[in-house]
């Protein structure tokens, strides 16, 4: 069969897909958004949705070629997640969630809402299926954003940069990202995640800068005042609140966290460890007090992890009722298979200076060592050059993270955070383990 058929068999099923999927959403819009009804009444809708997401997830199972293909000018943009959604909503109509079913989710806190953005979740899933597809949007993630080109020479010029919920500072060559969410001890939530991955950006854009550091800053009050801590993962106040999007997930482990594992992309040229080109540096993974969820997925994509004594690593992933990021597949590396299941199936607690710690931690430190330690480690790691680092990453790599291996890992990712995002059973974990209907925002 030529081309000119397949384009016209494509547009005929599309014709056809986006009539029967109008119809049906302009019925949810007029029942559950004009009227309001039902809202409380999510079991009268379930089947309605249900027919929706078979008929995408059956049309882009067998389109999603053609579709990324035609928004992406034929591979040659470089769409990110955010910009993908809305050529798709322009292009391609109907195929993803109406916008007014989006708002309508959006304004509900996590357990009254419909779940329309699980839809995303079926579009990224083929899209990631799929290798070409897939490896084109993994390097489109791994590109600089522009605010981090337009606030380059600002940070080469001033050695800092403030964020807001992410800093970022250059001393002796060496950029230490800041996480700086201090009234949540540096949760994860809509407003810190562009802002670290700008950040990772600069230190990774920036020629002076040899060596990374990830760190958190001093927390202002409560029982950890004056004191550094690591990240806590994601908010769960908010998630439980519905501040934090489906598409928040994607953009972090495609964004900032793959940037640290695998460096800055270059348009054009390919990011595969066997023939590919990235801008990449070494990071330093630093641990005090504790590092919890997102804080501990951090350290697996790290280069060497100084730890405070008497700090500990968590994965609550069941407490939480969602998949901890790439964890599941980083991990085991680590410490194996059996002990990885037990961190975030059961809630193993590591504390860093016990056997199993140590599997992670490369050094414990006193406190009052711990920046002359950091200091230590960012000279040995540099003082015969970066190149060979950058290297010896890619060799790693090539072997126990593949580009393609971390593409069908994330395509299964996107689907079944979906399911666990918009679960009961999420709901019912924070109320359990987090008393979450009780704090505050």
């Amino acid at each position: 069969m030529n081309n000119s058929n397949v384009e016209n068999i494509f547009l005929s099923d599309l014709k056809l897909t986006q009539n029967v999927l109008k119809t049906k959403s302009s019925k949810l819009l007029n029942e559950y958004l004009l009227k309001k009804n039902s809202i409380n009444e999510k079991e009268k809708i379930t089947n309605e949705i249900q027919e929706i997401r078979n008929l995408k997830s059956n049309f882009l199972s067998q389109y999603i070629y053609n579709i990324y293909q035609k928004v992406t000018e034929d591979f040659s943009k470089y769409l990110r997640v955010e910009e993908l959604i809305l050529q798709v909503e322009l292009q391609f109509p109907y195929l993803l969630p109406e916008k007014e079913l989006i708002e309508f989710d959006k304004s509900k806190i996590q357990k009254d809402k419909i779940g329309f953005e699980f839809d995303y979740g079926i579009f990224f899933n083929s899209i990631l299926s799929n290798e070409k597809c897939g490896n084109h949007l993994i390097h489109s993630m791994l590109l600089p954003k522009k605010q981090s080109i337009e606030l380059l020479k600002k940070f080469r010029n001033e050695d800092k940069i403030d964020l807001g919920t992410a800093l970022i500072t250059r001393k002796n060559g060496v950029s230490t990202v800041w996480f700086n969410n201090p009234r949540f001890l540096h949760a994860e939530d809509e407003t810190t995640i562009k802002n670290v991955e700008t950040a990772i950006d600069l230190a990774l854009l920036d020629e002076k800068t040899k060596i990374g550091i990830l760190r958190g800053s001093k927390i202002k009050e409560g029982k950890y005042a004056g004191k550094h801590t690591s990240c806590t993962g994601i908010n769960l106040t908010h998630l439980y609140n519905g501040k934090i999007t489906y598409l928040w997930y994607l953009i972090r482990d495609l964004g900032f966290i793959n940037k640290i594992y695998r460096g800055l992309a270059l348009e054009n040229t390919s990011i595969s460890e066997i023939d590919g080109k990235t801008i990449e540096k070494p990071w330093i993974g630093a641990v005090e007090s504790f590092a919890i969820g997102g804080g501990c997925q951090y350290l697996l994509v790290t280069d060497y992890i100084v730890a405070e004594k008497g700090s500990y690593l968590t994965l609550p992933a069941r407490k939480e009722g969602i998949i901890p990021g790439v964890a599941n597949m980083r991990l085991p590396r680590f410490v194996g298979d059996r002990i990885a299941r037990q961190a975030i199936q059961y809630e193993r607690k590591i504390e860093c200076d016990s056997e199993v710690g140590k599997l992670i931690c490369d050094e414990i430190v006193d406190s009052k060592e711990f920046e002359k330690s950091l200091s230590l480690v960012a000279e040995r790691l540099t003082n015969s050059g970066v190149v060979s680092i950058s290297s010896n990453r890619k060799s790693f790599r090539v072997i126990q993270e593949p580009i393609n291996q971390f593409r069908e890992y994330m395509a299964v990712y996107a689907r079944e955070q979906a399911e666990c995002h918009f679960s009961e059973a999420l709901i019912s974990n924070l109320e359990k383990f987090w008393n979450a209907q009780s704090r505050k925002e």
